[in-house]
This record gives C-alpha cells, sequence and structure tokens, in this order.
C-alpha cells in the first residue's frame, strides 16, 4: 500500500514497510505502503478470512454476522484483482464493465504494462495504464481484452462512513490472493504521509480511513468494504512501529476514501489526467526554513503563484509560514500535512514572520495544481 515500494512477495515485506518514513499526524507510527516487492504469488480460490469469534457458528442455528460476512464476501470478492508488474503485486477494484480497474499508485509504479488474475481464475489478463496520480497515490489500469461478466464494485457515500462500523479488507497480502480480513472502521479524516522511497515522492493524504482490519504488503490496492457490500476505502497504508525496527503495528491501517477514489478515477479514465484535484492549496513554492541553530523554524515561501490564495492575501517571497489555523508549522511538510486535511474554499489565518517581525493574513485556500 506504500507508494513507490513495490509489494513484496510471501517472503518478503516491501522494502518500504521496513523503511522509517513519515509519521501519522495523532501518533509516533510510521506508515508504510502494502504492496508486495516479489512477482511470486500464492494463489487461493477460496478467500481466507480472520472473522472473531464472535462470527462463529452459534449452537442451535447460524449466526447472523457471519452470514453477513459471507454475503458481502460473495458480492464483492469477486470485483478485487491481483495485479502483477515486473517490480512485484498488489491488488485492484474493477471499476466498470469496459475493464477499467482502479489501484493504488504505487502498485503501479512506473510500470505501463501489468497482468491481472481475477478471483477463482487460472488465467492471467495483460493489462495497460490509463493513467497514474501519485500526489493521491490513485492510478486505473485497463485490461487490454476484458472478458464478459466483469463484476464491477459498488462504492459507498463517505460522508456515510463511521467509526465503529464493521469492516472487511480484501486482497492479495503477502502475495495470497482472495484474501478476506474483518475489523471496524477506527477512526476518519486522518492526514497520513507516506515515506518517500526512490521513484516515489510520498503523498500526503488527507480524510483517510483508519480501521483495524489487518492489512499487509499485498493488500494495497484492495478493497475496504462495508456490511451493505460497498467499496468505502482502497487499502493503502500500513503503520509500523518505530520502537520496535518498524514491524507492523498490528490494527492500524489506512485507506483512500470512496469520494476521492471515484474522483480521481473518473478524471484519469475521462481526461487521462487529473484536472481537479480536490486538494486544498496556498498557491506557493516553498522549502523548510531553519534558524541559526539549523533547527527548522516554519516553511519559506520562495514563489507566490500571481492571484493565487497567498498572493492575494498579501504573503510574498521571503515570508516564513510559522502556523496555519491553529496547526504550528515548522517543516514543509508539516505545512503539507496541514493543507492536506483541509478543502479547497476553506478560509484559514496564516501566522508569519517577515523580517523578523511577527505577522497574520486570512487565506481563502485555492485548488492544488495539477499537470
Amino acid at each position: 500500500m506504500p507508494a513507490g515500494p513495490r509489494p513484496t512477495g510471501p517472503r518478503a515485506f516491501d522494502r518500504r514497510l521496513l523503511s522509517a518514513g513519515a509519521v501519522v499526524a495523532l501518533a509516533a507510527t510510521v506508515v508504510t505502503g502494502c504492496s508486495s516487492g516479489s512477482s511470486s504469488s500464492s494463489s487461493s480460490p477460496a478467500a481466507s478470512s480472520s472473522a472473531s469469534s464472535a462470527a462463529a457458528s452459534a449452537p442451535g442455528g447460524s449466526n447472523q454476522l457471519q452470514d453477513d460476512y459471507q454475503r458481502v464476501i460473495s458480492d464483492v470478492l469477486p470485483s478485487v484483482v491481483q495485479i502483477t508488474t515486473a517490480n512485484g503485486l498488489g491488488s485492484g477494484i474493477v471499476y466498470d464493465t469496459k475493464g477499467n480497474i482502479v489501484t493504488n499508485a504505487h502498485v503501479v509504479g512506473s510500470a505501463t504494462t501489468m497482468t491481472v488474475a481475477l478471483p477463482n481464475s487460472t488465467k492471467t489478463l495483460d493489462a495497460t495504464l490509463v493513467a497514474s496520480y501519485p500526489e493521491s497515490d490513485l492510478a486505473v489500469i485497463k485490461l487490454n481484452s476484458p472478458p464478459s461478466g466483469l463484476k464491477p464494485a459498488a462504492f459507498g457515500d463517505s460522508k456515510k462512513v463511521e467509526v465503529g462500523q464493521i469492516t472487511l479488507a480484501m486482497g492479495s497480502p503477502l502475495g495470497f490472493s482472495s484474501s478476506v480480513t474483518q475489523g471496524i472502521v477506527s477512526a476518519t479524516g486522518r492526514t497520513v504521509s507516506e515515506p518517500s522511497t526512490a521513484g516515489s515522492p510520498g503523498a500526503t493524504i488527507g480524510n483517510m480511513v483508519q480501521t483495524s482490519a489487518a492489512i499487509n504488503p499485498g493488500n494495497s490496492g484492495g478493497a475496504l468494504v462495508n456490511l451493505a457490500s460497498q467499496v468505502i476505502g482502497i487499502n493503502t497504508l500500513a503503520a509500523t512501529d518505530p520502537d520496535t525496527n518498524g514491524s507492523v503495528a498490528p490494527g492500524i491501517g489506512f485507506a483512500i476514501p470512496a469520494a476521492t477514489i471515484t474522483s480521481i478515477a473518473d478524471q484519469l479514465i475521462k481526461d487521462g489526467k487529473v484536472t481537479n484535484s480536490g486538494r486544498a492549496a496556498l498557491g506557493i513554492t516553498a522549502r523548510t526554513a531553519f534558524d541559526a541553530g539549523y533547527q527548522p523554524v516554519g516553511a519559506v515561501i520562495i514563489t507566490t503563484a500571481p492571484g493565487g490564495p497567498a498572493a492575494s492575501a498579501g504573503l510574498q517571497a521571503g515570508d516564513v509560514i510559522t502556523k496555519l489555523g491553529d496547526v504550528e508549522i515548522t517543516t514543509l511538510n508539516s505545512l503539507t500535512t496541514a493543507l492536506a486535511s483541509l478543502a479547497p474554499d476553506t478560509k484559514v489565518t496564516v501566522a508569519y514572520t517577515r523580517e523578523g517581525q511577527s505577522k497574520t493574513a486570512d487565506v481563502t485556500l485555492g485548488t492544488l495544481a495539477t499537470a
């Protein structure tokens, strides 16, 4: 699920999963991607599930929760595929009957061609990259010869996702295709930064869904599903614990929300690029500012876009941003993370210093420009 590194196979974790990456906004956990690095895989026609003991059959009759799990798996698992590139493997979700499949950008990486294995099939299908948008870690690929009977997934309403809802994570963890784990929505609205690696800038993504469902390398691009058989997110990141040499922190995973998936995927399919990112921006280029002791003290503006949000509010090159709303800004990364949690057209107070003087400006955020 990380951006950049590829999923590792059953015996090797993704390099990114073991690297010390960016810190989750609310805890000292390091997020890592969930694709598998080796192209080897272990196919399993039947889904494996970590359903809790509460879902076990009760004496004297079937258990309703178990029945619900099995219904959802039957509904959605046929829409979850395994994607293999020259560098590794991950998962994807059938988006339409034309053969478009949505996945994480880091699953695709730099590949323009790949193979896709449908559930319960021993045959692989060739696919080609439609377009990728690493800034939101999303990509669309398309089957060259879509078979009949493709089953697109149904996507849920992100506004209706609530803490405590039961979730199922579907994908190919460690190369074991058609695997299912279960948990709950642990939190919503998380802003998480992926670790940067060679070939991947490490996206900062807002409004992510946190889940306790087990997510491992190879799950990247797979489906996080509710009990209404709707995809509420794409499994993208697992957390690691820096106090245990980067081992995976059980029960802390993150998924890109459905609203972001459908918005970006529709644009990639229609235009081959993203024209409306839906991400907030100040309209500046910047870098981390350091004091005389080489300690980070903010984000210094290098340039402002003419007529952009910052310029319109009076900010200029050389100003050092120290606060965005209630969030302290000490580095460029902290500014990027703060912006990722906000929406375009939001009005926010920016605190900054100019020639040693502290100042503030009210800025109406714009939309992050796209290529």
